[in-house]
């Protein structure tokens, strides 16, 4: 399964979130993400463009690896999530898991997020609004898609992050810009 992302610079969200609703987008409540991201013993994420992640929302965890970028137009990869059983003895499991094969933390990274989902030409689109405190404020448009819908995916993507007025688009993970700040 890919994930086919376009992220763009958006400081104020009224006028697409009143689109959003336009166009029928079922609102999630706002929650804070907790990301605790590690780096492989035999490579280094940074260069092969990779990452693996424990992801918090609440009590909820999941596990997620994210491969290289496969296009240079958004943020299109292949990504493995697998859901884990919910709390903190589960999490603090997991990186206990993950430090004992060898992995190094890296960084922990919090955002909010209120996400918006909606189906257009026949892909389930997910629109998330993220305040990434300190490097700011975010439009994130996804769809996951098997590898031979990617040229679909993509093209309405564009076209979504269009009709949206989003212009200042950015490939860089939270990650990298907080390590960069």
């Amino acid at each position: 399964m890919l994930e086919i992302e376009m992220k763009f610079r958006a400081d104020d969200w009224s006028a697409l979130e009143t689109q959003l609703l336009v166009w029928n987008a079922e609102v999630q409540p706002e929650r804070i993400q907790t990301d605790h991201y590690f780096n492989a013993a035999d490579r280094d994420f940074a260069q092969t463009d990779e990452a693996v992640r424990l992801r918090r929302s609440g009590a909820t965890n999941t596990l997620t690896y994210k491969g290289k970028k496969i296009d240079t137009e958004t943020k299109t990869r292949r990504e493995i999530e697998v859901p884990l059983a919910d709390g903190d003895d589960t999490a603090a499991n997991v990186v206990a898991f993950l430090t004992s094969l060898g992995m190094k933390p890296v960084a922990v990274i919090s955002k909010t997020r209120r996400a918006y989902h909606f189906s257009r030409n026949g892909f389930d689109v997910t629109v998330c609004l993220d305040d990434a405190g300190p490097v700011g404020k975010f439009v994130e448009l996804e769809i996951l898609a098997e590898e031979d819908r990617f040229p679909a995916a993509k093209a309405l993507l564009m076209q979504l992050a269009q009709e949206l007025g989003l212009t200042q688009q950015e490939r860089r993970s939270y990650l990298r810009m907080n390590l960069e700040r």
